[in-house]
């Protein structure tokens, strides 16, 4: 198979490149086929997700187990959305009230299947992971096929999330059918997965929406926590995407240092030495800039102060020292206010969830 590359421009998705391009991908998702596609977020590859075939091909090409569920994407309003209506039996309250809130844009909810979604796409539970994203291009995509799109981000299964199309492609190409290029993506981490009708509410996964944003819609929210650490493939299907063992993951070893912005300097340096005959790479906020040990190849990060900015060149960061054919890379663990909770989930997944050891080790 022979992936399409498709570009499309994020700021102007009627013009007739744009609309060309869309309509070819629209094209092949309905007829069963897999297409990349670029949402706020990172890349997901999209499936008919009504059509258990089709999904059962994104398994297949990212080498998913099937005990991990996949998020569902509509486009559409918000309320009396008939895509939604396909797809959920039931919307409880602090569901149409977090939606009205957050959608479109980087929030999923957990939501009582209808009889209609292929159980491929819950691996068998009762919810079904729904959202409506906010990239321009995710929603022509989705209103021109027709059809909701089951859509995990398109990569081989663990490993680090495509933030382009070039990402996509490494790991990808030759697998899927199409994919849709519309340049970087906004955020650079996945979106936040919320069971709304827990009391109080469940984040299965933290993401681009807060744990305070959701806090200040629509009441009391707290963190899955699983109940011990998982090493092997778990023995029945996940409660939730993003919950599962080693994901987000580099080739590299991922060493994570946590420490505050005054001491990370030192701690990089003593974890370096630990590791100097090995290819280092470090994920380097701007801040300490030119500090970083002789011979290590460095990734500039961004502004340590700027979570947003950490969070969007991400996995940017870890796929570009994979590239220099680092066989370790060290990173610091900013801390954990808003968007900073998704990045340590990320990186604490991708280091197998190892614990962090403070002296950077």
């Amino acid at each position: 198979m022979k992936t399409l590359r498709l570009a499309v421009n994020p700021d102007h998705p009627d013009d007739q490149q744009s609309r060309e391009a869309i309509q070819r991908a629209a094209g092949i998702l309905r007829a069963g086929g897999l297409v990349a596609l670029p949402t706020e977020t990172v890349y997901g590859l999209g499936a008919n997700a009504l059509d258990q075939a089709a999904v059962a091909r994104i398994f297949a090409a990212k080498q998913r187990p099937a005990w991990d569920p996949v998020i569902v994407h509509i486009a559409g309003p918000v309320a009396r959305n008939p895509m939604l209506a396909a797809l959920v039996a039931n919307l409880p309250e602090t569901g149409e009230m977090l939606a009205a809130a957050f959608w479109p844009g980087p929030l999923t909810l957990l939501l009582p299947r209808s009889a209609t979604v292929p159980d491929a796409v819950t691996a068998g539970r009762p919810l079904v992971g729904v959202r409506m994203p906010a990239h321009p291009i995710a929603l022509e995509l989705i209103r021109s096929a027709g059809v909701p799109i089951a859509a995990p981000s398109a990569n081989l299964f663990s490993r680090t999330s495509p933030t382009t199309a070039e990402h996509v492609l490494e790991d990808l190409d030759g697998r899927i059918d199409a994919i849709l290029d519309a340049g970087p993506t906004w955020h650079g981490v996945e979106s936040t997965v919320l069971d709304p009708a827990q009391s109080p509410m469940r984040i299965y996964r933290p993401g681009a929406v807060t744990a305070e944003q959701i806090r200040a819609v629509a009441g009391e929210v707290e963190l899955y926590l699983p109940p011990d650490r998982q090493t092997t493939a778990p023995q029945e299907s996940l409660p939730s995407p993003g919950v599962g063992i080693r994901h987000y993951a580099p080739k590299a070893r991922l060493i994570l240092i946590d420490a505050p912005l005054s001491a990370l300097s030192e701690r990089i340096t003593a974890s370096y030495l630990q590791f100097e005959s090995a290819r280092v790479g470090i994920l380097l906020p701007a801040e300490l800039a030119g500090s970083a040990p002789e011979g290590a190849i460095v990734f500039p990060w961004g502004e340590w102060r700027s979570s947003h900015e950490l969070a969007q060149r991400l996995y940017a960061g870890l796929r570009s020292l994979d590239a220099q054919n680092c066989s370790v890379i060290l990173c610091p663990l900013p801390p954990a206010d808003g968007i900073g909770a998704a990045i340590r989930d990320r990186l604490c997944k991708a280091s197998m969830n190892a614990a962090p050891d403070p002296a950077g080790g």
